[in-house]
């Protein structure tokens, strides 16, 4: 490989085309658990509190409390599923007709728990009007709580990619894997290519626009070419273990999640270790979820300590995904260090 085709391997590494940011898009989205158990439990906590205007005593309270949990429970629960099912129809209209929408629903919600309780003979005089308006005013409120949601949602990814870029482009494993190719240029010039090829590949990874989420299969397929880069620098020291579930490929993350992960296992256990160590990757799908598990063996006297930064922005990026459905455990048992991911297949 000379000079010009090192260059203009490394030219390839510009950004990406931003996508357009002006397309059609859903102001919120209710299609998601951990959403339906705090509308529930907002619901619940906004009339428990109102009940107790009316009531004398506090056996009044549950009486009152319980009958308008009969027909608000129900409403709330048609006012989610009905906002989850028009949810692409919903994501064609202006934000204010999202919002319009939404509050209607509410307010037709509020109509359809305060009939059920009419039906059921638990409710004499009926507060339509009351009731019509409480909707209207509970849904405009949760609205507006899951649009902020979305839209913090945007710079907290962000701000986490890029402490992720940072930690992830650090100078000093740039200059090794310079380095490494320039060792092997004259003895072994393919190997030199074949290292400076995956070198670019995983910077235009990493600097491109992927948008909210990628594939488990994208992100295997970014480790594989991180840990050829390291294999080269160290040999035999590094040894990659790999248990690879095919039917847990197209389970989604947020980009560049798997790679900082595997990059710590090679930090904090083969660099520091002078006979090398193990690192091992799964994947298996468990029903409809999937967990990943990145271990490495550390070496003696060596602790966990510098995996903070990494694992709080992964576990934090994972919930901002996958929200409650996400779970994050990491920990080091018996000179392994271990992490694993859970989240929907």
């Amino acid at each position: 490989m000379n000079d010009t085709q090192i260059l203009s391997t490394f030219q390839e590494l510009g950004p990406e085309p931003v996508a357009d940011s002006k397309a059609p898009a859903l102001v919120f989205d209710a299609c998601q658990i951990g959403v339906v158990l705090r509308a529930v439990l907002f619901v619940e906590l906004a009339l428990g509190v109102a009940s107790m205007f009316a009531a004398a005593t506090p056996w009044n309270w549950v009486l009152r409390f319980s009958l308008v949990t009969g027909g608000a429970l129900p409403a709330t629960l048609a006012w989610l599923l009905s906002a989850c099912v028009a949810k692409r129809w919903l994501a064609r209209l202006r934000p204010a007709m999202q919002y319009a929408v939404a509050i209607g629903l509410g307010a037709v919600a509020g109509l359809y728990g305060c009939g059920l309780l009419v039906v059921s003979g638990l409710l004499l005089d009926a507060p339509w009007v009351g009731s019509a308006s409480s909707g209207a005013l509970l849904s405009s409120i949760l609205v507006a709580a899951l649009v902020m949601r979305a839209k913090g949602r945007t710079p907290a990814d962000t701000a986490a990619r890029l402490a992720e870029l940072q930690s992830r482009i650090r100078p000093h494993f740039l200059f090794n894997t310079l380095n490494s190719a320039i060792a092997l240029v004259r003895a072994e010039p393919a190997k030199a290519e074949a290292l400076l090829e995956d070198l670019s590949d995983l910077f235009r990874h990493a600097l491109m626009d992927q948008g909210a989420a990628v594939t488990l299969a994208d992100e295997i397929a970014l480790a594989r070419r991180y840990l050829a880069i390291e294999q080269v620098r160290f040999g035999e020291r590094l040894d990659v273990q790999w248990a690879l579930d095919p039917e847990a490929d197209h389970a989604k993350l947020p980009p560049l999640l798997l790679q900082p992960l595997v990059e710590n296992a090679v930090r904090h256990g083969v660099e520091p270790s002078a006979t090398g160590a193990a690192v091992r990757i799964s994947t298996q799908r468990r029903g409809a979820m999937v967990v990943v598990k990145i271990t490495n063996t550390v070496p003696a006297g060596q602790g966990s300590e510098g995996h903070g930064l990494a694992l709080r922005n992964v576990q934090d990026r994972l919930a901002l995904l996958h929200d409650v459905q996400a779970q994050f455990r990491c920990g080091l048992k018996d000179g392994v260090y271990q992490v694993r991911m859970e989240f929907p297949a």
